[in-house]
């Protein structure tokens, strides 16, 4: 498939699903009121897909790897303020496990697009 707009990324579209996963639950219940860690993770979710979308348009694969990097250490904050939701009882253990296991896909395919840009990269030079 040939990748001609951001929304056309893998990475970028299960990004979007972390990003309703994360919203669904931090939306509901005591989680609701904790407006800094509901904020924290909302804006690191979004930021997943924000970076993708940015680092389409940086104008070199270079500085696409940059914005992809970026992306893939919001999927992990996503990951670390999900042990605090746990921890204050905001999301069960399925919430949790579903959300953490949707962060490491997303960063599974970060990461397969950046060696892809890579080599990519190489065969141009």
């Amino acid at each position: 498939m040939k990748i001609e707009r951001f929304e056309d990324i893998e990475g970028w579209q299960e990004a979007r699903v972390l990003a309703r996963m994360v919203y669904a639950v931090s939306s509901k219940g005591r989680f609701a009121s904790d407006f800094r860690l509901r904020g924290q993770i909302e804006d690191a979710a979004v930021s997943v897909m924000a970076n993708i979308a940015e680092g389409f348009d940086a104008g070199s694969d270079a500085e696409f790897i940059r914005f992809l990097r970026y992306a893939r250490r919001s999927a992990s904050e996503v990951q670390s303020h999900l042990y605090i939701a746990l921890d204050r009882g905001y999301v069960t253990e399925e919430e949790f496990e579903a959300i953490y296991q949707k962060a490491v896909q997303v960063k599974k395919l970060i990461n397969g697009f950046i060696r892809y840009l890579r080599r990519s990269q190489q065969k141009n030079t």
